[in-house]
């Protein structure tokens, strides 16, 4: 593809926006929610780092709602339901990507 899009003339840059970029733009869409997911769901690292209970992140909210001796889980389902609304749209959105990327998209 990359030599048909030579003898056409496309230049260099060209060939990476109007080859590369649709046949691997699954896989960025795939890593993207991947990425965002890992880094919301993060906990060792705000755990390590963050040292005032007032700027605590989701996961180690969560954590401290069920380390104690009697839980409320009516209180961390709800806790648990919104920390999911960010994230279920983005996926939602990219469900068509995120799957191509991972079954990888040959042309």
């Amino acid at each position: 593809m990359v030599e048909a899009a030579r003898v056409d003339g496309v230049s260099e840059i060209g060939i990476f926006f109007k080859v590369f970029m649709p046949s691997i733009s699954t896989t960025y869409a795939a890593a993207a929610i991947i990425t965002f997911m890992n880094s919301w769901n993060a906990y060792m690292w705000p755990l390590i780092t963050l040292q005032t209970p007032d700027k605590r992140t989701i996961p180690l909210v969560l954590y401290a709602m069920g380390a104690s001796y009697t839980p409320d889980y009516g209180m961390i389902m709800c806790a648990i339901v919104l920390a999911t609304i960010p994230t279920a749209p983005i996926f939602f959105l990219m469900q068509k990507q995120f799957v191509a990327g991972m079954i990888g998209s040959v042309k």
